[in-house]
Protein backbone atom coordinates (compact mmCIF):
# COMPACT_ATOMS: atom_id res chain seq x y z
CA UNK A 1 0.00 0.00 0.00
CA UNK A 2 1.10 3.57 -0.69
CA UNK A 3 -0.22 7.04 0.11
CA UNK A 4 -1.58 7.17 -3.43
CA UNK A 5 -3.93 4.30 -2.55
CA UNK A 6 -5.50 6.49 0.15
CA UNK A 7 -5.52 9.72 -1.85
CA UNK A 8 -8.94 10.94 -2.99
CA UNK A 9 -8.86 11.91 -6.68
CA UNK A 10 -9.77 15.53 -7.25
CA UNK A 11 -10.12 16.66 -3.65
CA UNK A 12 -8.65 16.71 -0.18
CA UNK A 13 -9.11 13.63 2.02
CA UNK A 14 -11.21 14.08 5.17
CA UNK A 15 -9.95 12.19 8.22
CA UNK A 16 -12.53 11.93 11.00
CA UNK A 17 -11.28 11.76 14.59
CA UNK A 18 -12.39 9.09 17.06
CA UNK A 19 -10.73 9.54 20.44
CA UNK A 20 -11.05 6.34 22.46
CA UNK A 21 -9.80 8.20 25.51
CA UNK A 22 -10.97 9.50 28.87
CA UNK A 23 -9.43 12.97 28.61
CA UNK A 24 -9.17 14.32 25.06
CA UNK A 25 -9.62 18.09 25.05
CA UNK A 26 -12.93 18.31 23.14
CA UNK A 27 -14.66 14.95 23.53
CA UNK A 28 -12.83 13.01 26.23
CA UNK A 29 -14.74 9.99 27.51
CA UNK A 30 -17.55 10.07 24.95
CA UNK A 31 -16.17 7.24 22.85
CA UNK A 32 -14.17 5.25 25.42
CA UNK A 33 -16.55 2.30 25.01
CA UNK A 34 -15.79 0.24 21.89
CA UNK A 35 -19.40 0.14 20.73
CA UNK A 36 -19.75 3.89 21.20
CA UNK A 37 -16.51 4.48 19.29
CA UNK A 38 -17.70 2.29 16.42
CA UNK A 39 -21.07 4.01 16.29
CA UNK A 40 -19.38 7.41 16.17
CA UNK A 41 -16.98 6.26 13.46
CA UNK A 42 -19.90 5.11 11.33
CA UNK A 43 -21.59 8.48 11.86
CA UNK A 44 -18.46 10.25 10.65
CA UNK A 45 -18.28 8.05 7.57
CA UNK A 46 -21.93 8.74 6.82
CA UNK A 47 -21.15 12.46 7.14
CA UNK A 48 -18.40 12.15 4.53
CA UNK A 49 -15.21 10.97 6.22
CA UNK A 50 -12.81 9.07 3.97
CA UNK A 51 -10.78 7.67 6.87
CA UNK A 52 -11.16 7.34 10.63
CA UNK A 53 -8.21 8.30 12.84
CA UNK A 54 -8.38 6.18 15.99
CA UNK A 55 -6.43 7.30 19.04
CA UNK A 56 -6.16 5.80 22.51
CA UNK A 57 -3.96 8.39 24.23
CA UNK A 58 -4.68 12.09 24.68
CA UNK A 59 -2.10 14.80 24.05
CA UNK A 60 -4.38 17.56 25.35
CA UNK A 61 -2.50 20.57 26.72
CA UNK A 62 -2.26 20.02 30.46
CA UNK A 63 0.54 20.32 33.03
CA UNK A 64 1.96 17.16 34.52
CA UNK A 65 0.47 14.93 31.83
CA UNK A 66 0.99 11.21 32.39
CA UNK A 67 0.92 8.84 29.45
CA UNK A 68 -1.33 5.78 29.48
CA UNK A 69 0.22 2.32 29.51
CA UNK A 70 0.89 0.67 26.16
CA UNK A 71 -1.42 -2.25 26.91
CA UNK A 72 -4.25 0.13 27.78
CA UNK A 73 -3.72 2.03 24.55
CA UNK A 74 -3.81 -1.22 22.56
CA UNK A 75 -6.99 -2.37 24.29
CA UNK A 76 -8.64 0.90 23.32
CA UNK A 77 -7.68 1.15 19.65
CA UNK A 78 -7.17 -2.36 18.28
CA UNK A 79 -10.79 -3.62 18.61
CA UNK A 80 -12.08 -0.43 16.96
CA UNK A 81 -9.60 -0.64 14.09
CA UNK A 82 -10.26 -4.34 13.53
CA UNK A 83 -14.03 -3.88 13.44
CA UNK A 84 -13.86 -0.90 11.08
CA UNK A 85 -11.43 -2.75 8.82
CA UNK A 86 -13.85 -5.67 8.62
CA UNK A 87 -16.54 -3.20 7.55
CA UNK A 88 -14.31 -1.86 4.78
CA UNK A 89 -13.70 1.50 6.47
CA UNK A 90 -10.19 2.94 6.11
CA UNK A 91 -8.44 3.80 9.37
CA UNK A 92 -5.33 5.39 10.75
CA UNK A 93 -3.92 4.86 14.22
CA UNK A 94 -2.86 7.91 16.23
CA UNK A 95 -0.02 6.57 18.36
CA UNK A 96 3.53 7.33 19.45
CA UNK A 97 4.29 3.71 20.34
CA UNK A 98 5.83 1.13 18.01
CA UNK A 99 4.07 -1.74 19.76
CA UNK A 100 0.66 -0.09 19.30
CA UNK A 101 1.43 0.72 15.67
CA UNK A 102 2.39 -2.91 15.02
CA UNK A 103 -0.74 -4.23 16.75
CA UNK A 104 -2.86 -1.81 14.71
CA UNK A 105 -1.15 -2.98 11.51
CA UNK A 106 -2.06 -6.56 12.35
CA UNK A 107 -5.66 -5.44 12.93
CA UNK A 108 -5.83 -3.93 9.44
CA UNK A 109 -5.03 -0.24 9.90
CA UNK A 110 -4.23 1.71 6.72
CA UNK A 111 -1.94 4.46 8.04
CA UNK A 112 0.27 5.05 11.09
CA UNK A 113 -0.10 8.60 12.39
CA UNK A 114 2.65 9.51 14.87
CA UNK A 115 2.40 13.02 16.33
CA UNK A 116 5.96 12.71 17.64
CA UNK A 117 7.24 12.10 14.12
CA UNK A 118 8.84 8.85 15.26
CA UNK A 119 10.86 10.44 18.06
CA UNK A 120 8.93 9.23 21.11
CA UNK A 121 9.80 5.55 20.56
CA UNK A 122 13.16 4.50 19.15
CA UNK A 123 11.53 1.43 17.62
CA UNK A 124 8.88 3.36 15.71
CA UNK A 125 10.70 3.87 12.42
CA UNK A 126 11.49 0.15 12.24
CA UNK A 127 7.86 -0.70 13.01
CA UNK A 128 6.71 1.68 10.29
CA UNK A 129 9.09 0.13 7.77
CA UNK A 130 8.10 -3.42 8.74
CA UNK A 131 4.42 -2.62 8.32
CA UNK A 132 4.83 -1.40 4.75
CA UNK A 133 2.01 1.07 5.45
CA UNK A 134 1.70 4.79 4.76
CA UNK A 135 2.81 6.91 7.71
CA UNK A 136 2.28 10.49 8.85
CA UNK A 137 5.14 12.27 10.59
CA UNK A 138 4.24 15.38 12.57
CA UNK A 139 6.34 18.26 13.88
CA UNK A 140 6.35 18.60 17.65
CA UNK A 141 9.34 20.18 19.36
CA UNK A 142 9.28 19.17 23.03
CA UNK A 143 11.51 17.75 25.73
CA UNK A 144 8.82 15.33 26.90
CA UNK A 145 6.16 13.82 24.66
CA UNK A 146 2.77 13.63 26.32
CA UNK A 147 1.19 17.07 26.55
CA UNK A 148 1.05 19.66 23.76
CA UNK A 149 0.94 22.47 26.32
CA UNK A 150 3.19 25.52 26.21
CA UNK A 151 5.30 26.80 23.37
CA UNK A 152 8.70 25.60 22.24
CA UNK A 153 11.71 27.62 21.16
CA UNK A 154 11.69 27.51 17.38
CA UNK A 155 14.82 29.58 16.99
CA UNK A 156 12.97 32.74 16.05
CA UNK A 157 11.55 31.31 12.82
CA UNK A 158 8.87 28.68 13.30
CA UNK A 159 8.38 28.10 9.56
CA UNK A 160 12.05 27.39 8.98
CA UNK A 161 12.19 25.18 12.08
CA UNK A 162 9.21 23.10 10.97
CA UNK A 163 10.62 22.70 7.46
CA UNK A 164 13.99 21.61 8.82
CA UNK A 165 12.61 19.24 11.43
CA UNK A 166 10.17 17.60 9.02
CA UNK A 167 13.07 17.05 6.61
CA UNK A 168 15.02 15.38 9.43
CA UNK A 169 12.05 13.18 10.34
CA UNK A 170 11.44 12.06 6.76
CA UNK A 171 15.14 11.36 6.26
CA UNK A 172 15.19 9.20 9.40
CA UNK A 173 12.14 7.27 8.23
CA UNK A 174 13.66 6.72 4.79
CA UNK A 175 16.92 5.48 6.30
CA UNK A 176 14.93 3.01 8.41
CA UNK A 177 13.32 1.58 5.28
CA UNK A 178 10.05 3.50 4.98
CA UNK A 179 9.26 4.01 1.31
CA UNK A 180 9.20 7.59 0.03
CA UNK A 181 5.74 7.03 -1.44
CA UNK A 182 4.49 6.06 2.03
CA UNK A 183 5.25 9.36 3.78
CA UNK A 184 2.84 12.17 4.68
CA UNK A 185 3.96 15.19 6.72
CA UNK A 186 2.05 17.31 9.24
CA UNK A 187 3.31 20.74 10.40
CA UNK A 188 1.86 20.10 13.87
CA UNK A 189 -0.52 22.99 14.40
CA UNK A 190 -1.24 23.53 18.09
CA UNK A 191 1.60 21.38 19.39
CA UNK A 192 3.86 23.54 21.59
CA UNK A 193 3.16 26.53 19.35
CA UNK A 194 1.81 30.01 20.02
CA UNK A 195 -1.19 31.37 18.11
CA UNK A 196 1.27 33.44 16.10
CA UNK A 197 3.30 30.32 15.29
CA UNK A 198 0.19 28.52 14.06
CA UNK A 199 -0.95 31.39 11.86
CA UNK A 200 2.57 31.78 10.47
CA UNK A 201 2.56 28.10 9.50
CA UNK A 202 -0.84 28.38 7.83
CA UNK A 203 0.27 31.49 5.94
CA UNK A 204 3.31 29.52 4.80
CA UNK A 205 1.29 26.42 3.90
CA UNK A 206 2.05 26.78 0.15
CA UNK A 207 5.76 26.33 0.90
CA UNK A 208 5.00 22.98 2.56
CA UNK A 209 2.67 21.91 -0.25
CA UNK A 210 5.47 22.54 -2.75
CA UNK A 211 7.63 19.94 -1.01
CA UNK A 212 8.25 16.29 -1.84
CA UNK A 213 5.63 14.80 0.47
CA UNK A 214 1.85 15.23 0.83
CA UNK A 215 0.65 17.41 3.72
CA UNK A 216 -1.97 16.67 6.37
CA UNK A 217 -3.46 19.72 8.15
CA UNK A 218 -4.76 19.17 11.67
CA UNK A 219 -6.24 22.41 12.99
CA UNK A 220 -9.54 21.08 14.30
CA UNK A 221 -10.77 22.71 17.52
CA UNK A 222 -7.25 23.84 18.42
CA UNK A 223 -6.83 26.58 20.98
CA UNK A 224 -5.75 29.17 18.42
CA UNK A 225 -9.06 28.68 16.58
CA UNK A 226 -11.08 28.87 19.79
CA UNK A 227 -9.42 32.27 20.27
CA UNK A 228 -11.04 33.60 17.11
CA UNK A 229 -14.37 33.92 18.93
CA UNK A 230 -12.69 34.96 22.19
CA UNK A 231 -11.00 37.85 20.42
CA UNK A 232 -14.35 39.41 19.58
CA UNK A 233 -15.85 38.76 23.01
CA UNK A 234 -18.41 36.07 22.22
CA UNK A 235 -18.96 32.63 23.69
CA UNK A 236 -16.16 30.25 22.80
CA UNK A 237 -15.26 26.60 23.23
CA UNK A 238 -13.60 23.83 21.21
CA UNK A 239 -16.98 22.78 19.79
CA UNK A 240 -17.80 26.35 18.79
CA UNK A 241 -14.53 26.43 16.84
CA UNK A 242 -15.92 24.05 14.19
CA UNK A 243 -16.82 26.89 11.76
CA UNK A 244 -13.28 28.28 12.11
CA UNK A 245 -11.98 24.76 11.53
CA UNK A 246 -14.05 24.54 8.35
CA UNK A 247 -12.56 27.82 7.16
CA UNK A 248 -9.05 26.42 7.61
CA UNK A 249 -10.19 23.24 5.87
CA UNK A 250 -11.56 25.15 2.88
CA UNK A 251 -8.43 27.26 2.41
CA UNK A 252 -6.08 24.31 2.94
CA UNK A 253 -8.04 22.21 0.47
CA UNK A 254 -8.15 24.99 -2.10
CA UNK A 255 -4.36 25.25 -1.82
CA UNK A 256 -3.96 21.52 -2.35
CA UNK A 257 -3.53 19.86 1.06
CA UNK A 258 -3.56 16.06 0.86
CA UNK A 259 -5.81 15.71 3.88
CA UNK A 260 -7.43 17.40 6.86
CA UNK A 261 -7.96 15.83 10.28
CA UNK A 262 -11.22 17.00 11.89
CA UNK A 263 -13.70 16.26 14.67
CA UNK A 264 -16.84 17.60 12.95
CA UNK A 265 -16.78 15.92 9.55
CA UNK A 266 -19.93 17.24 7.86
CA UNK A 267 -18.97 20.91 7.65
CA UNK A 268 -15.37 20.12 6.66
CA UNK A 269 -16.50 17.68 3.97
CA UNK A 270 -18.66 20.47 2.57
CA UNK A 271 -15.59 22.72 2.70
CA UNK A 272 -13.35 20.34 0.75
CA UNK A 273 -16.11 19.73 -1.79
CA UNK A 274 -16.48 23.49 -2.29
CA UNK A 275 -12.72 23.80 -2.74
CA UNK A 276 -12.73 20.95 -5.27
CA UNK A 277 -15.55 22.55 -7.24
CA UNK A 278 -13.82 25.93 -7.07
CA UNK A 279 -10.59 24.48 -8.41
CA UNK A 280 -12.41 22.52 -11.11
CA UNK A 281 -14.21 25.56 -12.49
CA UNK A 282 -15.77 24.70 -15.84
CA UNK A 283 -14.62 21.11 -15.37
CA UNK A 284 -16.90 20.70 -12.32
CA UNK A 285 -19.07 17.65 -12.97
CA UNK A 286 -21.68 18.10 -10.23
CA UNK A 287 -24.58 20.46 -9.74
CA UNK A 288 -27.18 18.43 -11.62
CA UNK A 289 -29.83 19.41 -9.07
CA UNK A 290 -28.76 23.04 -8.77
CA UNK A 291 -31.47 24.40 -11.09
CA UNK A 292 -34.99 25.60 -10.40
CA UNK A 293 -36.32 27.64 -7.51
CA UNK A 294 -36.40 27.00 -3.77
CA UNK A 295 -39.06 27.75 -1.19
CA UNK A 296 -38.34 27.46 2.53
CA UNK A 297 -35.26 25.39 1.79
CA UNK A 298 -37.09 22.88 -0.38
CA UNK A 299 -36.52 22.59 -4.10
CA UNK A 300 -39.46 22.81 -6.50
Amino acid sequence: MAVSDLTVPGRTLVMGIVNVTEDSFSDGGRWIDVDAALAHARELVAAGADMIDVGGESTRPRPGAVRVEADVEKQRVVPVIRALHEEGIKTSVDTMRASVASAAAEAGVDLINDVSGGLADKEMYAAMADSGLPVCLMHWRTVQFGSAAGSADHGGDVVRDVHERLAQLSDAALKAGVSADNIVLDPGLGFAKTPQDNWALLKALPSFLEGEFPILVGASRKRFLVAIREDRGVESSPLLADPATAAVTAISAQMGAWGVRVHEVGVSRDAVDVAAAWNAGLEYSGGLNATGSYTNGKGN
